[in-house]
């Protein structure tokens, strides 16, 4: 009969039963562990991705506003020679749209003869 109990006074057979029930339990445990792990790299490697994108997104805007930038002086520039055009006299820039007139009008007539 005292072989039927362990010294605590719990059955033998349940002492085994306890010791698998706590093995499920780290086993579920572990196999949890692995999963988050997994969750874990997986979104490290992509805020990576993220931060790569956002350096490469960045240099693009970087580059896109020196473009503007230069594109900004060059059209400034011509809006100051535009000015300075419009402030001359009004027949020298009659004269000048009636020269080009008069040469492409030679242009394509020389072209059409040509034909």
């Amino acid at each position: 009969l005292t072989a039927a109990f362990a010294g605590d006074g719990a059955a033998a057979g349940s002492y085994g039963y306890t010791n698998s029930g706590y093995s499920v339990y780290e086993e579920e445990n572990d196999r949890l562990t692995e999963s988050l792990r997994t969750k874990v790299s997986a979104i490290k490697s992509l805020s990576i991705e993220i931060g790569t994108e956002v350096k490469n997104q960045n240099k693009m805007l970087s580059e896109m506003e020196n473009d503007f930038d230069s594109t900004g002086g060059l059209l400034g520039a011509t809006m100051g020679r535009l000015r300075t055009l419009s402030r001359g006299s009004q027949t020298k820039l009659l004269c000048y749209m009636m020269l080009f007139s008069l040469f492409v009008f030679f242009v394509i007539y020389w072209i059409i003869k040509l034909r």
